[in-house]
């Protein structure tokens, strides 16, 4: 069975709505229920739920522990999904990519423009191909998401057209 570990930051694939203060915000982990809904036969997806927090609220200290969670798992030569927020994904991937020159295995960065579970929402898309492309990717940091993988030091958000673009 082919293993791939989940680890969750946060950023908008898991932010939620609010009744109480009228906003979108992080709260609650949700990948884990996505999870269920999707066919992924031999494979033993691993999550682990590292922070739950907006992207531009990430810290120096934040990409660290992301660093060291990613560390812990490169020696089991597993791909790695991360979802992340996709304001700095961009700045945590090149981030990974100079800490791990030598990877054995995929590292992948995804998210969504629009929150899981929300009408027109990109998160499940984006989280099914991440998934599926650890399977096809070389070893390396990309960004997948809305039907594409790019190296990431090769990726930029576009913010008018609400995707990521190779640069």
């Amino acid at each position: 069975m082919r293993r791939v570990y989940l680890v969750s930051t946060g950023g908008t694939i898991e932010k939620v709505y609010s009744e109480q203060s009228g906003v979108v915000e992080n709260r609650a982990a949700k990948l884990d229920r996505y999870l269920k809904l999707l066919r992924l036969p031999d494979c033993d997806i691993r999550t682990l739920q590292l922070m739950n927090k907006d992207s531009l609220e990430m810290t120096d200290a934040d990409r660290a522990e992301v660093k060291e969670q990613i560390g812990a798992l490169l020696a089991e030569e597993a791909p790695i999904v991360i979802s992340h927020g996709t304001d700095t994904m961009v700045e945590t991937g090149c981030y990974l990519q100079k800490a791990f020159p030598a990877l054995k295995a995929p590292i992948v960065l995804t998210g969504a423009m629009t929150p899981l579970g929300f009408e027109g929402s990109d998160g499940l898309q984006n989280l099914t191909e991440s998934l599926m492309a650890t399977q096809f990717l070389q070893p390396g940091v990309y960004v997948v998401m809305h039907g594409q993988a790019i190296p990431v030091d090769h990726a930029r958000k576009d913010k008018e057209r609400a995707t990521f673009v190779r640069t």
